[in-house]
């Protein structure tokens, strides 16, 4: 992910830290895709699945799903947990 989060350059970075069994995971993510598709000129969308990406998910203190972090120029700006798409809204306005 750290490449990833080099090549992003100066765009915001979502990553949505998920599982393939979580209702709401399921629900929010056709929203995070079309926000993405929105924004594809400043934001970048990384999806991390928890069950395969277990350091990552540790690295980031995760525990629940769906999280979504924030980062800008390689640095954490942001993080909530919840399938709110009125607060993922209001923190790619605020931080892209």
């Amino acid at each position: 992910m750290k490449k990833q989060l080099k090549d992003a350059g100066d765009k915001l970075v979502v990553v949505d830290f998920y599982a393939t069994w979580c209702g709401p995971c399921r629900l929010i993510a056709p929203v995070l895709e079309k926000m993405a598709e929105e924004n594809k000129d400043k934001l970048v969308v990384l999806k991390v699945d928890v069950d395969e990406n277990e350091e990552l998910t540790n690295e980031y203190g995760i525990t629940s799903m769906p999280t979504f972090v924030l980062i800008k120029n390689e640095q954490k700006v942001h993080s909530f947990s919840g399938a709110s798409e009125q607060k993922l809204r209001e923190a790619i306005q605020q931080y892209s």
